[in-house]
């Protein structure tokens, strides 16, 4: 049997025990409780310390994330407004189409482009993907630089670099418009109509309204005479007003460059126009020149055939002696003394050179003595003159004529 005593004594050491968690006063506890405690504490302590530590990477961790994410924003801004300022390209945004390209399409580079208005000129034709990647791909081509301004012949879709070497070809869309000297602006007008395709309607509206293409106010509004004999780049963008306004503007600044004062630019003009039909070879121009500037200080008659034949409208090679007996004809310079009204045709720069600088001589007469070759012969007396003109005579005998 087990001893009452004993189990007494027992209770009262579970008390004691109990005593140590649930009294508001325990007892201090014994060595070996207090080892059990230290050790349970500390494996506690250093939980603890690992959860703290944890949170602690784990929240550095996420600040770190968002500044990273917060940075990058921001200097994706500043590379896309630095792009748009300078020029510079983000490698992100370069986007790039595979190639090899699909559809034919024009795509005019502006004369003194960049790479990057370039590669907006083809980002909008629908050649390239992205300007940046064709930046990148101008700037990695060392024949960039060769790339020529006019209308060149592309692909939709095409790779960045394959656009900038078949840029690099010059392959472009050339629509020339030559306009030659001694034209008359009929003529001019009907070869414009026969080369650019546009329409003669849209010509006659802009010869309506000179203010439409910039025709100086000393033209009196006759457009004769004002469109400079020349080659002309057509681009797509070009309308009637715009050619016709090249032109006028390439007679203004042929005559600015020469310092012809604005109030003698109609008067040189058509000084130089009757020179420009009359004249056959270079030589002749300063000779012509200074012969009509002889006739104009004598009161004479210029009496220049290419002149009355403007006005009956008709080749001089037709004139008839009623056409040079019509005085009906303003133009008509064997009846009316000083210069026709307007130039009748569109001198060259060497004819307006030729006016502004006559050969000294005293030249009053002049004529072509063969009509094949245009060989002109100049006289100062009438006697000298009658001999040319016998000249010209036997050749047409000659000839049939």
């Amino acid at each position: 049997m087990d001893d009452p005593d004993q189990d007494d004594d027992e209770i009262a050491r579970r008390g004691a025990v109990t005593d140590l968690f649930t009294s508001a006063n325990p007892l201090p506890p014994t060595g070996a409780t207090r080892q059990a405690r230290s050790r349970s504490g500390n494996v506690r302590d250093r939980k603890a310390a690992k959860r703290r530590k944890r949170q602690k990477r784990l929240r550095t961790f996420v600040v770190l994330v968002v500044a990273l994410a917060v940075v990058g924003a921001a200097g994706y801004v500043v590379s896309r407004q630095a792009s748009s300022l300078f020029g510079f390209v983000n490698p992100l945004d370069a986007k790039d189409f595979p190639g090899p390209g699909a559809e034919q399409v024009e795509v005019e580079i502006a004369e003194g482009s960049t790479g990057n208005d370039m590669g907006q000129a083809l980002y909008d034709a629908g050649v390239v993907a992205s300007v940046e990647a064709f930046v990148q791909a101008f700037e990695a081509n060392p024949n960039a630089p060769l790339i020529q301004s006019g209308v060149h012949v592309m692909l939709t879709e095409m790779k960045a670099s394959d656009a900038v070497a078949l840029l690099v070809k010059n392959e472009k869309v050339e629509l020339k418009l030559t306009i030659p000297e001694g034209y008359t602006a009929a003529q001019v007008v009907a070869r414009a109509v026969e080369v650019t395709g546009l329409p003669r309607a849209d010509f006659d509206a802009a010869l309506a309204d000179p203010a439409s293409f910039g025709l100086p106010a000393e033209a009196g509004g006759q457009v004769e005479g004002w469109l400079l004999p020349s080659t002309y780049f057509v681009t797509p963008s070009d309308t009637a007003a715009s050619l016709l306004a090249q032109m006028v503007q390439g007679t203004v600044q042929e005559l600015t460059e020469r310092q012809v004062p604005q109030d003698q630019w109609q008067v040189v003009l058509i000084k130089a126009s009757l020179v420009e039909r009359e004249a056959k070879f270079a030589p002749d121009r300063p000779k012509m020149a200074r012969a009509i500037e002889n006739r104009l200080d004598r009161n004479m008659l210029l009496q220049v055939d290419a002149a009355v034949a403007y006005g009956a409208g008709k080749p001089g090679t037709e004139l008839t002696s009623d056409d040079l007996a019509n005085a009906d004809n303003p133009y008509n310079t064997y009846k009316h003394t000083g210069l026709p009204p307007g130039p009748i045709a569109s001198p060259g720069v060497a004819s307006v050179d030729a006016v502004l600088n006559p050969e000294p001589g005293d030249w009053l007469f002049w004529v072509a003595v063969n009509l094949d070759t245009g060989e002109t012969k100049f006289a100062v007396t009438n006697a000298e003159h009658e001999k040319n003109k016998a000249e010209l005579d036997a050749w047409l005998a000659a000839n049939g004529g």
